[in-house]
């Protein structure tokens, strides 16, 4: 037969105490993007820029206009409808929330 150890209720109500679940859990913030800080007017510098980049991609998309220039995508949007008018890019797809298009080729 196993010996008891007999405790006294201050001994159980400190074991009790010490032992418990340990650290609490703490969740993790997540992961967190940085906040962009996009032009959402053209000045002279990126107006340049976009006039002498855009020609010269292969494929010309609202995302890597706003990335590469650094401008907000309804800026981008709008900038190459004006390219696609002024015959400087060629329309590949239109779809309503994707559009790509290509350097135009006289």
């Amino acid at each position: 037969m196993a010996v008891v150890q007999v405790k006294s209720k201050e001994a159980k109500a400190r074991a009790a105490m010490a032992g418990g679940k340990g650290k609490k859990k703490k969740w993790s913030k997540g992961k967190s993007r940085e906040k962009l800080n996009n032009a959402v007017l053209f000045d002279k510098k990126t107006y340049d820029k976009l006039m002498s980049d855009v020609p010269k991609m292969k494929t010309v998309t609202v995302s890597t206009v706003s990335e590469r220039l650094k401008i907000g995508g309804s800026l981008a949007r709008k900038a190459i409808l004006k390219m696609e008018a002024d015959g400087i890019v060629r329309r590949v797809l239109h779809h309503n929330r994707q559009w790509i298009f290509t350097r135009a080729t006289h």
